[in-house]
């Protein structure tokens, strides 16, 4: 892994002694603006995993449902140069209300945001797809997969990849720097804080026929306060908190600092930590792009000793560049497998970087409600909430997933029928040990398919129609088979 990042860092320097012709760059945004209605029902009250997975949080676990929702997006400029659009202030929002079975309204949007060229600086909640992996028909990326609703929070980051000044392009980075904060009423926590940061790197212009990325993202949960005693903190149960223990929750410094601190606090980092190491290569031609990626995950300390490098997300994708009308074509294709088993092996050790196992991917001995937000899976969902599954262990009664030992192996397509008609499928296979504290029995087997049809039509100026089926069919899950009908309109304001 250091020999590949010695690559990554050295490859830039290669070939920009080509001139090129610097053309002026005019700035846009992408808007949503939308209404639509869905209903969805299933054999046995409980929504099927693909239906729900990977929605943003907006999906009900349970149905049947109705569900009526809308979107509004705006962005003006205010730059001098109205031509380029460098400045521009815009807000959003989206909001959904679910009926019959679940009844709740969420925003999983609403936010105001200052863009100035490739770089924004927002407010409120906002969906963001995070790490490099295909974020429409794959799995969703290890650490943060659109899984969970979007956490409040105050952000300053780009909008793409940006050009690295004095390399003509061959060099880009992609950056974001962000605080927020947690829902209140969580099991065992409340004013739990939120630090995330991510920054990638690309060698290769946007138009390069191979293209190398490297970087990493890191999420910290920190500050806040028990709402029971865990034998961890003094008793007043308030976590360490505070700037100077921001900063260490930041640098992920070890120790924390302050009268209330514990010895817990005083000998691991300050919060629950966790992310990915990403690398990834693309390869354009003529006919397809093709996209491998590999995610490394960090949690606990095990990929720093080189010990848990075969757990994480590898991934490949193929997109078609070109549709030749065909009654049946496949425009994008992805497989990818997701293990998590390893976690550095069965042994903890402090001290001892051969024996730095038992990572317990999502779970914290101190945030012990852990990666969740509002009992949704921030990250994978094939590392699902305890309450989701078939299986209870006593031992994870507080933790929050007894499952995060998992192989899974997930194949996405998409592509067009008829001409007319977009179709989506995806079809996951899951083998599941449970935690290595307490491992599940005969490790469970699951699969998880959907199929998704949409076209429109000519009827009020433009309609999508859609629909779906999907089923969950093992061990893990209840035996399910289910399905979603919408309609949607999409409109701009321009």
């Amino acid at each position: 892994m250091r020999f590949l990042l010695s690559i990554l860092l050295t490859l830039p320097f290669v070939g920009f002694s080509q001139s090129e012709t610097k053309e002026p760059v005019i700035y846009t945004d992408s808007t949503t603006n939308y209404v639509e209605f869905v209903g969805m029902g299933s054999t046995n009250g409980y929504t099927p995993f693909w239906i729900q997975s990977n929605q943003y949080g907006i999906v009900p676990k349970t149905g049947p449902n109705l569900s009526a929702r809308a979107g509004l997006e705006r962005y003006w400029t205010i730059s001098e140069n109205k031509t380029r659009n460098n400045l521009r202030v815009g807000v959003g929002v989206e909001a959904v209300g679910n009926f019959v079975q679940t009844k709740n309204f969420l925003l999983p949007q609403a936010h105001a945001t200052l863009r100035y060229k490739n770089w924004e600086f927002y407010v409120g909640r906002k969906k963001q797809a995070l790490g490099l992996a295909d974020s429409t028909i794959g799995s969703g990326s290890y650490a943060w997969s659109g899984n969970a609703l979007p956490i409040p929070k105050i952000y300053l980051g780009t909008t793409r990849f940006v050009p690295v000044p004095f390399t003509k392009g061959w060099l880009s980075f992609q950056a974001f720097y962000s605080d927020g904060l947690f829902e209140n009423n969580r099991p065992i926590t409340e004013n739990l804080k939120f630090h995330q940061k991510a920054f990638y790197m690309r060698i290769g212009k946007p138009h390069s026929t191979l293209k190398l990325y490297g970087g990493f993202n890191h999420q910290v949960q920190w500050g806040g306060k028990l709402k029971k005693n865990l034998g961890l903190t003094n008793d007043n149960l308030n976590m360490p908190s505070g700037f100077k223990n921001y900063i260490n929750a930041v640098i992920g410094a070890i120790g924390g600092s302050g009268d209330d601190i514990t010895y817990f606090d005083s000998t691991s980092r300050i919060g629950n930590h966790l992310g990915s190491i990403d690398v990834a290569m693309e390869i354009e031609t003529y006919e397809s792009s093709i996209f491998l990626y590999k995610q490394f995950i960090y949690e606990d300390g095990s990929l720093f000793y080189m010990t848990g490098l075969k757990d994480g997300l590898y991934g490949a994708r193929i997109k078609r560049k070109h549709s030749y009308g065909a009654n049946f074509e496949v425009n994008a294709a992805v497989l990818e497998f997701l293990y998590t088993k390893d976690q550095g092996g069965n042994d903890f050790v402090l001290g001892d970087g051969r024996k730095r196992g038992h990572d317990n991917y999502f779970n914290n001995q101190q945030v012990r409600d852990g990666w969740g937000y509002y009992d949704r899976t921030i990250g994978t969902p094939f590392i699902p909430p305890t309450s989701q599954t078939k299986w209870r262990w006593p031992n994870y009664a507080d933790n929050f997933t007894s499952n995060n030992r998992v192989m899974m192996f997930h194949l996405g397509m998409e592509g067009t029928l008829f001409r007319k008609i977009q179709w989506m499928g995806k079809f996951s296979y899951s083998e599941n040990s449970g935690a290595w504290l307490q491992e599940f029995k005969g490790s469970p087997k699951q699969f998880s398919g959907m199929l998704m049809m949409q076209s429109k039509l000519d009827v009020l100026g433009g309609l999508t129609v859609k629909g779906a089926y999907a089923a969950d069919i093992g061990d893990l899950y209840r035996k399910t088979y289910g399905f979603m009908l919408g309609v949607r309109k999409d409109f701009s304001f321009y």
